[in-house]
């Protein structure tokens, strides 16, 4: 089993729409977030890529929902990692804590631009060696 990253988040009552749930959208934010804190949990930022003139790019997002979460809920939210060709999917989902109710699963595909120009994206695999491998 590939090995997964995990970090816990809370919604904030900003996040949720006139009908007390989350905003769809905000679940984007949640998985962008989670890969953020996993490139750092990598000793990198996505600042740091930037100012190298690397861009981790989204190119496609596949969000699949289920399970409604509401203010105050804390959940996690994880993914694991694979290259194929010269993309980087992401698996991502989001459970709320509570119930261990599954909320949100996307595939998030990356492009990785350097200096503007599309790449292999090979940069980031030594760090990610671990997560890559089954």
């Amino acid at each position: 089993m590939k090995k997964q990253f995990e970090i816990e988040m809370r919604v904030r009552d900003y996040e949720c729409d006139a009908y007390g749930i989350v905003n769809h959208a905000n679940y984007l934010h949640y998985m962008e977030n989670t890969r953020h804190e996993f490139m750092r949990s990598l000793g990198g930022s996505l600042r740091d890529a930037l100012l190298k003139k690397i861009a981790p790019v989204v190119v496609k997002a596949d969000l699949r929902f289920h399970t409604s979460l509401v203010g105050d809920d804390l959940f996690t939210s994880s993914l694991t990692v694979e290259r194929k060709g010269a993309k980087v999917i992401f698996y991502q989902t989001i459970v709320r804590v509570s119930d261990n109710a599954l909320c949100c699963k996307g595939t998030i595909e990356v492009a990785i631009l350097i200096d503007g120009r599309a790449t292999r994206g090979d940069i980031f695999d030594e760090r990610m060696k671990e997560y890559l491998e089954n």
